[in-house]
């Protein structure tokens, strides 16, 4: 193949790789410069020899007080990375304020990473419609995300990760995740 031809099939085969990832990102209405990737259910799972604890995660509650998963070192804590702009964020939340009332009972913590949002009003308005019961971190740049390089995507939201009581990541869900899948993400952890 000549040289000309070879350089237009790779640029060809960029331009469509670049618009197939441009299909998975989109950009929401109403929430500034905010693209997110949207996950399709992935699951992941590790043994406990593969667990490692990600980097610090920590800030800002919506309310403006430290906090950090490392508060809840000794349990096992579902963290779920939200954005008030997000559907299938909105689409989860009962379910996971539901689960969160019911596993707290099982010494389960949850914690949230609140995403995107330039500001805390649409945060605290979502906790409040959804009777979120708790916590989370106002993350508005997405650099909290950072901490779980090689498991979440720094702009995978929805996304859940299940941390077992040594502070390691033991489980993912990149996109919306149901109750049946929580639930046994949890007691797969927990045992």
């Amino acid at each position: 193949m000549p040289a000309r031809r070879r350089t237009t099939a790779l640029v060809a085969a960029a331009l469509l790789v670049g618009s197939a990832l441009a299909g998975c990102s989109t950009q929401v209405g109403g929430s500034g410069d905010q693209g997110f990737v949207a996950g399709n259910g992935i699951i992941k799972t590790l043994p406990a020899a593969q667990r490692k604890a990600p980097s610090s995660v920590s800030g800002e509650s919506l309310d403006g007080k430290p906090l950090a998963l490392s508060d809840f070192r000794g349990k096992v804590v579902v963290l779920n990375v939200w954005g008030s702009w997000c559907g299938p964020c909105r689409a989860e939340a009962p379910m996971l304020s539901d689960a969160a009332r019911d596993l707290s009972r099982k010494g389960v913590q949850f914690l949230g990473i609140n995403s995107r949002n330039p500001e805390r009003a649409a945060p605290r308005a979502f906790v409040r419609r959804y009777d979120v019961p708790y916590p989370s971190i106002y993350d508005p740049d997405g650099r909290t995300l950072l901490a779980f390089q090689g498991t979440l995507p720094p702009n995978a939201i929805p996304s859940t990760v299940v941390i077992d009581r040594q502070g390691r990541v033991a489980a993912s869900v990149l996109g919306e995740i149901t109750r049946t899948t929580l639930y046994d993400l949890v007691d797969e952890v927990s045992s």
